[in-house]
């Protein structure tokens, strides 16, 4: 086992692994910018170090700060948690040659499934479904791209092979806005991913988003820890996780998990990782590849009992996965709502003072948040400022503990989006359960304030 770890991130991820550090008898290195310097996870970090101002671009996403702040504390290995460079096969690289071990994938199968091309094709030779489209680039001539796309059938989605979080995507309805969609997506995905390749999917009119988490180690073994229900969700940025998922028949998801497994070994994967699929009509459509952990793994974790942070550090150290498939249990169900510092029916965001932070407790209930009565929370980053977990024996359970959770929570000074989580949670529709990833954007539009 590793005796110190830098992590290299911010916010509630941050002191999650900072716990999980604690628990394995690791010292954790916090890294910081400015910004962050009176946060909770640094003070109480066995060691800290200032790696820039504010701005992201130079503190978080500088990488020669990063592996200057690992050498100069001696730590043995860098968690990059979510977000950032937690999904950038040139730092993986970078950290790997530099002598420390990098707790995610290699950076070839990070390089992989992060362009969407490649993970598709992947993704098809291990014989993952995937929604119905180009088996590569779109091509440059016109007339072939209109042949294309009549062959998949409209309504077409264009997609930035380089893209994430809901960006570099665009829904083409008629053969008369092909050709511009799709130059205006390649410019796009060329200024902001510097990539810009696309390619062309069907575009599924009423799926639900559904996903896959797994956990592979450097020995040949993986798993899947079932899944995770995420539609609620406003131009592709969740606002509530679920799991499991409502309505789907447990043999469906037997049979995905273990395809996930099986390109898992396919590809050579290591470490923890989530399948995203849009689900619609009885049938899965692979959609990405997450290789990193997820915001909303509570809720796996909560279902299932095992603790995915704790097992991403072991498996970076060598060891083997301690369960079969068959050892993992799937018992109750757990909802997260993401709290964030933002106006909650237009969602712009609040940053500033909180001058005052009360979290609820009772059975069930997990508050994964970096904050505390006085912080500031600063403009720069996310506005996420944390997470709260029920988790019940039934889905009722978990729902009327979450209402109640979100009742006792008491966050001043700046808005959050809490009430937004509340009448979400009373909404007969999401109650009965099974919504899709257009419920949330229709219902924001019917609810204006």
């Amino acid at each position: 086992m590793f005796k110190k770890l830098l992590i290299a991130n911010r916010g509630e991820i941050a002191l999650r692994i900072q716990r999980a550090c604690r628990e394995l008898d690791v010292k954790a290195v916090m890294v910081y910018s400015e910004a962050d310097k009176d946060a909770k996870y640094v003070k109480l970090a066995d060691e800290a170090v200032c790696i820039g101002p504010a701005r992201s671009t130079d503190s978080y996403l500088n990488m020669p700060a990063i592996i200057a702040a690992a050498e100069v504390t001696d730590a043995e290995a860098i968690h990059p948690g979510y977000g950032f460079l937690s999904e950038n096969a040139n730092f993986a690289e970078r950290v790997e040659k530099s002598g420390f071990a990098f707790i995610g994938p290699t950076p070839e199968a990070i390089r992989m499934m992060g362009d969407k091309i490649s993970a598709k094709r992947a993704m098809t030779k291990a014989g993952v479904p995937c929604v119905p489209g180009s088996d590569g680039p779109v091509p440059e001539d016109p007339v072939a791209m209109r042949r294309m796309a009549k062959a998949i059938g409209y309504p077409i989605m264009i997609k930035a092979s380089g893209g994430g979080g809901g960006r570099g995507m665009r829904v083409v309805h008629t053969e008369a806005a092909l050709v511009s969609a799709i130059q205006t997506t390649q410019a796009e995905a060329a200024a902001a991913f510097n990539n810009p390749s696309v390619y062309m999917e069907k575009f599924l009119q009423n799926p639900r988003h559904i996903e896959i988490q797994i956990l592979a180690d450097q020995h040949g073994h993986a798993v899947y820890l079932w899944e995770r229900d995420c539609s609620m969700q406003r131009r592709h940025q969740k606002i509530l996780e679920e799991a499991p998922a409502f309505g789907i028949p447990r043999r469906l998801i037997e049979k995905i998990g273990e395809r996930c497994v099986a390109a898992c070994k396919k590809i050579g994967y290591r470490g923890a990782g989530t399948f995203e699929f849009l689900y619609e009509n009885g049938e899965f459509h692979f959609i990405e590849m997450n290789t990193r952990l997820q915001v909303e793994h509570p809720v796996t974790e909560w279902v299932t009992g095992i603790d995915i942070v704790r097992h991403q550090i072991l498996i970076a150290a060598g060891e083997k996965l301690p369960f079969t498939q068959r050892q993992i249990p799937l018992r109750g169900h757990a909802i997260e709502c993401r709290i964030n510092a933002e106006d909650p029916f237009n969602l712009m965001p609040s940053p500033g003072r909180i001058t005052l932070w009360h979290p609820p407790g009772g059975p069930g209930i997990r508050v994964d948040s970096h904050v505390y009565s006085n912080y500031v929370v600063p403009p720069y980053y996310d506005s996420m400022i944390g997470k709260i977990t029920a988790y019940g024996d039934t889905r009722e359970q978990a729902i009327a503990r979450m209402r109640t959770a979100l009742m006792e929570t008491v966050i001043e000074g700046i808005k959050t989006n809490i009430p937004l989580h509340q009448e979400l949670l009373v909404d007969a529709r999401f109650v009965e359960g099974g919504v899709s990833i257009n419920y949330l954007e229709g219902w924001l539009a019917s609810h204006q304030r």
